[in-house]
């Protein structure tokens, strides 16, 4: 392999792992398919590509390619990428958890949210203005007669104790 293929396999390499990181899986897929494509597969750098192309294709939603990329590892020159190709097979082929509904919290997909925050913030502030306390805080008044204003004995208790306190630190001259 030349120098320059070599260095197109780390490019699309990195391309492809940080994609997958970034959570862009499909880039991913394409970004690791291409350096596959180009490095040798019997290599160490070609089983660690290999890897992370199965890894990418699970995440894609691609679990047939997934299971039959691990099946050709397991017949990899280096033991540590068979190792590795066994165990993710052994994940990619565990039966799936039936999981009850309430069991598992919705995420909403926030993705919108950056095109509607100019919008909701704007929303906000004109509310803001038009409250009659002249606050952007929005908050309520508060009813004195629902609180509760009765005189708590241990504040005086607690008052009495400490100037006990200090005034037997002064007549003893501490």
């Amino acid at each position: 392999m030349s120098a320059e293929t070599l260095e197109i396999v780390k490019e699309q390499y990195q391309a492809g792992k940080a994609a997958f990181e970034r959570g862009q899986y499909r880039q991913s897929v394409e970004c690791l398919e291409k350096a596959s494509a180009l490095v040798d597969r019997n290599t160490r750098f070609g089983g660690e590509v290999q890897i992370w192309l199965v890894t990418a294709y699970e995440a894609a939603d691609q679990k047939k390619e997934a299971i039959a990329l691990c099946k050709q590892l397991d017949h990899h020159p280096s033991y540590e990428i068979r190792q590795q190709s066994r165990r993710l097979l052994y994940i990619l082929e565990a039966p799936q958890l039936n999981r009850r509904p309430e069991w598992l919290t919705q995420i909403p997909d926030l993705g919108t949210i950056a095109d509607n925050e100019g919008k909701t913030r704007l929303g906000n502030a004109a509310a803001g203005k038009k409250s009659s306390s002249g606050s952007l805080s929005g908050a309520e008044p508060v009813d004195l007669s629902q609180v509760n204003t009765k005189d708590n004995r241990f504040i005086w208790v607690a008052l009495i104790g400490i100037l006990l306190i200090l005034g037997s630190l002064v007549w003893w001259g501490f």
